[in-house]
This record gives C-alpha cells, structure tokens and sequence, in this order.
C-alpha cells in the first residue's frame, strides 16, 4: 500500500520550509547586514587614512564623529589601494561569479529528484560552516585576508542549495491536494481517463506537463482554467509562506545578535559572532530538511541513475552544452516571454539587493551609524518584508489585479528609496540647512528601512512565484539556476559598479544615481511579458539539441 498523497505532500512541503527557515537566515543576518560590514571592519583594521603618507591607521580616528569624513579608509591587497567599502563589495562580486559557474554545473544534476536533494545539503553544509568559522578568524590575524575566502564560500553554497530549494517549488505546487484534484477532472474527458496514482507516482508526475498538450488530450475551458488559477495560488502560497518564515527566523536571531553586538559596542568579534550564529542555525535547522524532503528514497529515479553510465564530470559537460544551446536565438524565440522575464530579473534582483547592501555601508561609512543601529535597521527590513509580502496579495485580491501589475508597482515604489538618496546632494540638505532629508541622518534610514523592506518582501514572493509559471516543466533546478544568477545572494553588477563608483568618487552616495538608473531600466522590459502566452509556450516546450 502507498503512503496516503496528502500526507507524503505535507511532509516534503515542511521539509521544504524548514530549509526555508534555516537559510534565509544567512541572508537577513550575514549576507545584507553583517557580512558587508565585518568585511569592511576587517579591511578597516588593517587599513589607513588615504592621506600622503598613508601611515596613521583608520582605528586612529574611530572615535571621533568627524574622523572618518576627513579621510576615507584604505587598504592594500595584491599591491593596490582600495577603499574599505569597497573591500566588502568586491568580495560579494567575486562569490557571485563563481557562484554563477556553480549554479550552471550543476544545473542538470538537481533535475534528478535523488541529486537534488544531495546537491541541496552538501551546499548547505559548504555554506554554514565557512559562516561558522569566522568565529576562529580575528582580524588581527596576518592571514585576515582569508575572511574574503569565507564569505565567497558561504555565499556560493548558499545560492547553489537556493537552485535546489526553489527547484522543488513547481513540485509541491503540482503536488498540492487542490492542484491533483482539478488535474484529474481536467484529463478525465480523454479518451483514455487517467488511473488512480498512488502516493509514490507523484514524484515522477509532477515532473510532467501538468495539462498535456492539445496534440495528447483535450482541454475543457472552464477546468483548465479553473486548474491554472488552482496551480498559480498553490505556487504563490508556497513561496511567500517560505519568505515569511525565513523572515521571521531572520529576525529572531537578529534580536539574539543585537545583545552581544551592543554589549561588546560592534567590535569585530560582536560581528564575527553573529555571523557564526548564522552558520550554526542554517546547520541545525537544515536537518528536517534532510529527513522530510524527497530525494534518494525516489526508487524510479534512482534505478535509472543507476543503470546508465552516470558521472559528475558528464553532467556538467551537458549542463555548459545545455546552457549554450538554451541561449540559441531559436531556443529563446521559443520561450521569448521567458527570457524577458530573466532579463527583468537580472536588473531588478540586482538593483534590489544592491540597494540593501549600499544603503548599510552607506549608514556604517556616511552616517557614522554604530553597528547596533544597523542589526535595528536589518530588523526592521524582514520585519516590514513579512508585513508586505501578507499584505500585497490581500490587497491585490481587493483590486483585482495581476501579478504583473503588482510586480510593476513594486518596482516603480522601490526606485523611490535611491532616489530619496540622491536628494542628499542639493544643497539645502548636503549644507546642514534642514536637519531632515535626503538620507542626512540615521532617522531616516530607520524610515527608509520600514518602507523598502514592506515592498522587498512581497516583490520576492511575487517574482519567484511568477518565475514558476514560465518554466518548463521537468527542467526546474536547470531554470532556476539561471534565475539564481542574479538572485539575492547573486547580485554581481550592482556590487562590482557600486564598488567602482565609491573607489574613483570618495562618496558613496553617487551610486543612488546609479541604483535608480538600474531599476528604472527593468520596467519597460517587465511591462512587455506576456504572462498567459509564456505559460503556455513553457508547458509545450521540448528542448531540441540539434541545430
């Protein structure tokens, strides 16, 4: 007898979450908040004052209020000066290069159902214990250096498990009770009406269109409509329940993190500290993970894995030689509305993240801002994303409108925070004239924080969920390895150019220029993405590897 369906999709589905919980932390603690700020202080306690001599330390002057606005902080590394800030975001566009070259190899292996889920832990585990060490790592130390090593590797196995972890959203969805009941009253008109499945077909059926094409079966309007209506809610409940409590643990830690980082008044080692609270909770809470999601126990599967010549080396030839034969022109002509949409993502994901990261350094470095005004500010961000992302469909229920639609007003409310940033170089705010606006004082951050947080956290709920829809079905690790590209943890361009900008102009706020500019640049792009025709192109696509 198989295991009822309802129940073995309620296991996976808190497997799924829990690892949901588990990561997302390394996000909202390390990777947006932490991270940046201990790699700038490593690079801070070993930098000086970009003055003639380059000779008086940076720590010299760390406790004047003024100190750090008279002379920007550098540090030598590989024979070059750079800034302190930009330290931070070089590493972060280091990691996101290689984490590129990961996800992409590795694409083809976590299509199969067994790999995936060895894939998913073995990079969690790369992930939380490069962030658990840097507990063992002072700043002190001669190969202080090696933090940049640490990081590169802990945001690298986060976004590869993050390819696995999103590659079973489609699943579940396709899986839900609601979603297999509508399936089967749309296939029963067919001439040859589907069997009774039990509870160990599922795995391998939700690798399958979920509505065959009109060559294969005939579609009634009204239930296939019905069906895609079922299946996009199934999808978007799932994605935003895993953003809300990812948010939720991210927050809980924070306030757990903001005792020592106050107590020990933002020392290197408060820093370090929390970022090894990170490692250790993505590692403990990983483990119902490891027990509930499906994976190796998926017999059908693993007979095939087995029965072929299979081997690591082959699956990243064919996943590069996939990769390139995925960007054909023809292949993308195919799933054109698709591909808009990535290349939508690429922009706004980047921008998205690059906001957070520039706006901490920007408050550490302009505001003079401690750090446990930042662990505040990086509570409020998850706090106000869990308000937003439970809000926004409620809202867009009352409205009645699409998820395109609530996509581009997101975007367009969040290009208002660089902008607000840019404000701070008129003159009646850069000269002192006004004690409030364009980003002048921590107050404002604090406000900033509340606002942009409320719109990330339901912009990400809606993306990856939206994202689901325009992917083949069968392929999802491979997809959503492009997707991760440029996920949160992915950001390359916007880090790489923010970096740049901060070295050649001394004042990092000039990349709100930029940051407005970046997003601004995703709308008409957005706006162009047929959604019910790229769904459908998506369920009828069959790669073709011929020329």
């Amino acid at each position: 007898m198989g295991e009822d369906p309802t129940r073995t999709h309620d296991k996976q589905l808190r497997g799924w979450l829990s690892y949901a919980f588990a990561s997302e932390v390394f996000v909202i603690v390390s990777l947006t908040l932490f991270l940046p700020i201990c790699l700038e202080q490593f690079a801070r306690d070993n930098g000086y004052l970009d003055r003639e001599d380059r000779k008086e330390p940076c720590n010299s002057v760390a406790a004047s209020p003024g100190g750090r606005a008279e002379a920007r902080c550098v540090v030598k590394l590989v024979g070059l000066w750079i800034d302190s800030a930009s330290f931070s975001l070089y590493v972060n566009s280091i990691s996101v290069a290689l984490q590129a070259l990961t996800v992409i190899s590795m694409g083809g292996i976590a299509d199969h159902p067994p790999h995936r889920k060895r894939l998913l832990l073995m990079f969690a585990a790369l992930g939380a214990l490069s962030a658990t060490l840097f507990l063992l790592l002072p700043s002190s130390s001669p190969i202080w250096p090696c933090s940049a090593l640490l990081g590169i590797c802990a945001n690298v196995g986060f976004g590869a498990s993050v390819v696995a972890m999103n590659a079973y959203i489609p699943i579940l969805a396709r899986t839900s009770p609601e979603v297999v009941e509508l399936r089967e009253q749309a296939l029963e008109p067919s001439n040859s009406p589907a069997p009774a499945r039990a509870a160990n077909d599922l795995d391998a059926d939700s690798n399958a269109p979920l509505l065959e094409s009109a060559d294969h079966s005939t579609e009634p309007d009204d239930t296939s409509q019905d069906y895609s209506r079922a299946l996009s809610a199934a999808t978007s409940r799932i994605s935003s329940l895993g953003i809300a409590l990812g948010y939720a643990a991210g927050i809980l830690l924070l306030i757990l993190t903001l005792i020592p980082v106050t107590l020990l008044k933002g020392s290197t080692f408060s820093l370090r500290l929390a970022i090894s609270a990170s490692g250790l909770w993505w590692a403990v809470f990983s483990l119902p993970a490891a027990a509930w999601l499906p994976g190796s126990d998926t017999t059908a599967e693993a007979e095939l894995d087995h029965d072929r010549e299979w081997s690591v080396t082959k699956e990243i030839a064919k996943a590069w030689k996939r990769l390139f034969g995925m960007l054909r022109w023809r292949e993308i002509r195919r799933l054109r509305n698709t591909f808009q949409y990535l290349a939508a993502w690429f922009l706004l994901s980047d921008g998205f993240t690059t906001i957070t990261s520039t706006a901490v350094l920007f408050g550490k470095t302009s505001l003079n801002m401690p750090p446990s005004s930042l662990v505040v500010v990086g509570i409020i961000t998850p706090l106000a994303g869990i308000i937003g992302s439970l809000a926004w469909p409620r809202l867009q229920r009352r409205l009645g409108c699409t998820n395109l639609k609530v996509l581009t007003t997101l975007v367009i409310m969040a290009s208002f925070v660089p902008a607000y940033g840019c404000l701070g170089f008129i003159p009646l705010f850069s000269q002192g004239r006004v004690k409030f606006g364009g980003l002048t004082t921590p107050g404002e951050l604090y406000a900033l924080a509340m606002y942009f947080g409320s719109v990330y956290g339901a912009f990400q709920g809606y993306a990856r969920a939206f994202y689901a829809e325009l992917i083949p079905p069968g392929e999802e690790a491979r997809w959503y390895g492009l997707f991760s590209i440029t996920d949160k943890s992915s950001s390359f361009v916007g880090p790489l150019v923010v970096g740049l900008i901060a070295d050649t102009t001394g004042n990092i706020r000039y990349a709100f220029f930029f940051l407005v500019g970046m997003i601004w640049l995703a709308v008409p792009v957005l706006r162009s993405v047929n959604v019910e025709r790229g769904r459908k192109d998506a369920a009828s696509y069959v790669y073709t590897s011929g020329r």
